[in-house]
């Protein structure tokens, strides 16, 4: 057989050409890592910070804070480096030196960002993880918390829980959710409705920006402090701790969860909460989780069931009389309520036996499913005969879940200009898309991916329009991507009038301003105005 030696050329140059690529590659790593190692502080060594795929415990650092099974995959990008800042000078080191090498960073707390742009990446990047930095300082006497980035949702509870019955927090209801991104995004729990939501309650921050420079609020400015409160701290800078305003609880709380079938009148029972949801007492939260079931009676074996959640700040008499008075349909009674603390109530609604010891809050480890989510605002009631369309689409899409979350009372009060986070007077209910599962894979991700995306897709007609807006926290990379190019500020504008409306204008601004380079990215980051 002849030999092709144009062929066996370009092939040796292919070689030739990847092993320089590689070779440059490590090269700069390894300038990275001396450049983190000469930046150390004698006094906080950032050697034992430093975790590189020849670590031996990289792989445990890596996944013990991925949240989504779907990036844990063997084909997922992992990082040359893992970064666990111990002190905030390898917060400094890290942004000097990633800058200095061009080097993308991703900035991880809690791991909970639904898509997984806190520790994934397309081109080679490193990560800065916080969840070292995780203090807790209370001061009861001015009724203010300073919590730093990687404390997780549980902890700041249960210590807060540990010097007051009557405070606590308005923040999720998923205990290892990490207070950055959280608190950063706009993070929402069931007293919303009577406090707002984190941003609504946080008075200063200790901020790290592009020349790794520490900031409170009165130093970065009430621009820049608007900003993280909201638009996500992760496109301007490095968020080290915020201060936040505790809020009132009363001693005795009370919680409710009633499930109800297509054959017990939820439609009927859904068409009435729809109406009332938003005008309750704001001390009232009721959720709907929507799925579908077996059905022994129904034809196809499947039926629609909704179960309404809730959050009282109040006793059972009083809650059972706002809802018959109210909400008649679901026919509460005294028997489905628990009167309850408000730090058990975090338990009840994670799932957790509500007589469990508290301090299962401390818990660092969920459980784990491969997930995707979407969101959608609604302003107008559902039509019945159309609801009764929407749970048809769910039997045929089944898996797919929905899940509504009442507005109104505080959240209808604050200014959409307040904060970046807009979505305030005129939202009935926020909608959460979900589908989990427990089977690894490209194909089977694929297949639930396009089951919640057809659920949403089937959704258009109900919810809001120009633009179609979007919960930021609830991160969903089918909003667009950016590439943080030539054409990064239309890219970023098309995902950003989604999740920030008339605010991303004043937040691309900011970012202009305080981060020119555009060194603070990711793949949905506010972009900086074209040159």
């Amino acid at each position: 057989m002849a030999i092709s030696w144009p062929l066996v050329v370009s092939l040796l140059l292919s070689i030739s050409s990847l092993a320089t690529s590689a070779s440059n590659s490590d090269s700069v790593h390894e300038a990275f890592v001396q450049c983190l190692l000469d930046n150390s502080h004698p006094s906080h060594p950032i050697s034992e910070a430093i975790f590189t795929p020849q670590s031996p415990s990289y792989a445990t650092v890596l996944q013990s804070y991925i949240r989504n099974l779907r990036f844990n995959e063997t084909y997922t990008p992992k990082p040359f480096l893992i970064l666990t800042a111990l002190h905030q000078s390898h917060i400094q080191a890290a942004i000097i030196c990633a800058k200095k090498g061009n080097i993308q960073m991703k900035i991880r707390s809690g791991g909970h960002d639904y898509d997984g742009l806190s520790y994934v990446a397309t081109v080679p990047f490193f990560v800065l993880d916080m969840f070292n930095l995780r203090s807790i300082d209370i001061d009861m006497e001015t009724e203010t918390v300073w919590v730093q980035s990687g404390a997780i949702l549980g902890e700041l509870y249960y210590r807060i829980s540990e010097l007051s019955k009557r405070h606590g927090f308005p923040a999720g209801v998923c205990p290892t959710v990490g207070v950055g991104g959280h608190f950063t995004g706009g993070g929402y729990g069931n007293m919303m409705r009577k406090y707002g939501l984190t941003v609504d309650n946080i008075v200063d921050a200790y901020f790290i920006d592009v020349n790794g420079r520490i900031h409170d609020r009165k130093s970065m400015g009430e621009d820049l402090f608007w900003a993280i409160r909201g638009g996500g701290a992760a496109s301007f800078g490095v968020v080290l701790a915020y201060k936040i305003k505790l809020v009132h609880v009363p001693e005795i709380v009370t919680v409710f969860r009633v499930e109800k079938t297509l054959e017990d009148n939820a439609t009927d029972i859904v068409d009435q909460w729809q109406h009332v949801a938003s005008k309750l007492p704001k001390e009232l939260f009721v959720r709907l989780v929507i799925n579908v079931v077996n059905s022994s009676t129904r034809t196809g074996g499947s039926t629609v069931r909704v179960s309404f959640i809730s959050l009282f700040l109040g006793d059972s008499k009083t809650l059972v009389s706002i809802m018959n008075e109210n909400l008649p349909l679901l026919g509460l009674s005294q028997s489905d309520c628990t009167e309850t603390s408000w730090i058990r109530s975090v338990l009840f609604w994670t799932d957790i036996a509500i007589d469990s010891p508290t301090d299962v809050l401390l818990n660092r480890t969920p459980s784990l499913s491969y997930l995707k989510r979407k969101s959608d605002y609604v302003k107008q009631p559902i039509p019945k005969t159309a609801l009764e369309g929407i749970w048809e689409k769910m039997i045929e899409l089944q898996p797919a879940q929905m899940i509504f979350n009442p507005y109104g009372g505080r959240m209808a009060e604050i200014a959409s200009t307040a904060t970046p986070f807009p979505h305030r007077a005129g939202n009935l209910w926020k909608i959460q898309y979900l589908a989990n599962w427990n089977q690894g894979g490209a194909e089977t991700a694929q297949r639930y991916i396009g089951l919640t995306r057809k659920l949403h897709r089937y959704m258009t007609p109900f919810v809001s329009k120009n633009p179609r807006e979007a919960f930021l926290n609830y991160r969903d990379i089918d909003l667009g991507v950016n590439h943080n190019d030539r054409g990064s500020y239309l890219e970023g504008r098309v995902y950003g009038i989604k999740y920030f409306k008339g605010n991303f204008n004043r937040l691309v601004d900011i970012k202009t301003k305080v981060d020119p380079t555009n060194f603070f990215r990711n793949e949905q980051s506010i972009p900086t105005l074209p040159h």
